[in-house]
This record gives C-alpha cells, structure tokens and sequence, in this order.
C-alpha cells in the first residue's frame, strides 16, 4: 500500500509540472481558413472633374471572401501573423445618383499580436498591430458609365496601419477556433477620365475586417 500511494503521488508531482497540450510554445505554427467579411466605413470628398466640384462623392460596398492567415509564435504569448485572401471584389457608387463601378483587392497585413491569458488556457484572447499594403485591379466601370464617358478608372495602392481584437479557442492539441475584428487605414485617390476631362476623387475605406475561422497548429 506504502508503495502505491508513493507511485501515485510522484505520478501526480509529474503531472502537475507538465503543461496542457493546448498550451502553446515558441516555435508553434498556425494556419487558419475560414470567412472575412470586409465592411468600409467609407467616406470621400466630392468627386472633381476638369476642376470643377461635381457635388457628389462615392461609397463601398462590403464583400466576403475566403480567408487565410499564418502565425508563428515568437513565445507563448507574442506572435507575428500574416493575414491574405481571396481577391475582394467591392462595388463604387456614386452618393445618391448610383452604381458608378467595382474593384477588386488584395489587402496583405503583417501584425504582432499579444495573447493576454495563460498560456495553459483554453481560451486565448489577443490584441494586434500592423501594418498593411492594399492592392488594388481590374477596376471598371459600369457598361453605362461607359457608355455616358467614363473611362481609365485607376486606384492607388494603399499603405497603413491596422489594429485587431481576436481570440484563439483550443478544440484539442491541434485545432481551434478562431474569431477576430480588424481595423485598417486604406486611403486611395481613383482617376478616371470622363469624355477626355481628367477627373478624381479621395477615398477614405478603413474598413472593419470581420474573420471566422478553423485552425490547425504545427
């Protein structure tokens, strides 16, 4: 009996010194696919043509697609990520006259994060900061602009910075869920000319990035 309770306690004694499996540690890699949302909150000056002050400014729709991000843990509680996805696609309209055109996007954003809780923890909230590079293509307008003038719609690229809130929650010693809201600064300037007249706009996005997802730790 003496020797039992001896096992017992010193299997105990080891036990307690080892950490959960869900812990993570430098070195650990996590990948995570699921669901952004990308919801503007858009504003502009009013659109310039040749000069003159049309009167109007644009807006941005919001836009879904398949996200993907990669972390790599420095320690268990500071991570660098890298957030990509799909191509965004995001309707231009004109302030109450419109559909003006549409865009597509690519927003990489490179982001330290720092996790709050134990790293025992099951849950793992965090915050972050970055910065970001948006890309902007295949911009157009509408066969109807077109056809009224429209052409040569071009946006800048974007350079910012970004902020998030998220939470990791671990299923097992591998997979989780993932949860997060970003915040980025996206500014661009579109050109465009209209019936051979130069024309502009300043477009401020700063989106809201919405992001559900599953991951896998390495």
């Amino acid at each position: 009996m003496k020797k039992l309770i001896l096992s017992v306690a010193i299997a105990g004694t080891l036990l307690s010194t080892i950490s959960p499996a869900f812990a993570y540690e430098q070195g650990d890699w996590v990948v995570r696919v699921g669901m952004t949302n990308i919801a503007p909150d858009d504003s502009s000056n009013n659109v310039n043509v040749a000069g003159a002050d049309l009167g109007v400014g644009v807006n941005v729709d919001s836009n879904t697609q398949l996200g993907l991000n990669f972390v790599y843990f420095y320690s268990p509680q500071l991570a660098i990520e890298v957030l990509a996805a799909t191509p965004f696609s995001h309707d231009i309209g004109l302030d109450t006259v419109g559909p003006l055109g549409n865009t597509k996007h690519l927003p990489p954003t490179v982001s330290a994060n720092y996790y709050f809780s134990e790293p025992s923890a099951k849950f793992q909230p965090y915050v972050g900061a970055g910065i970001n590079y948006t890309i902007f293509f295949d911009e157009k307008f509408t066969s109807a602009n077109t056809d009224a003038g429209f052409s040569n719609l071009d946006l800048d690229s974007s350079f910012g910075l970004a902020a998030q809130v998220g939470f990791d929650y671990m299923l097992d010693d591998k997979w989780l869920i993932n949860g997060s809201v970003r915040w980025i600064d996206i500014d661009t300037e579109a050109s465009f000319d209209l019936n051979g007249a130069a024309g502009s706009v300043d477009v401020s996005i700063d989106p809201l990035i919405y992001s559900i997802t599953a991951g896998y730790r390495f």
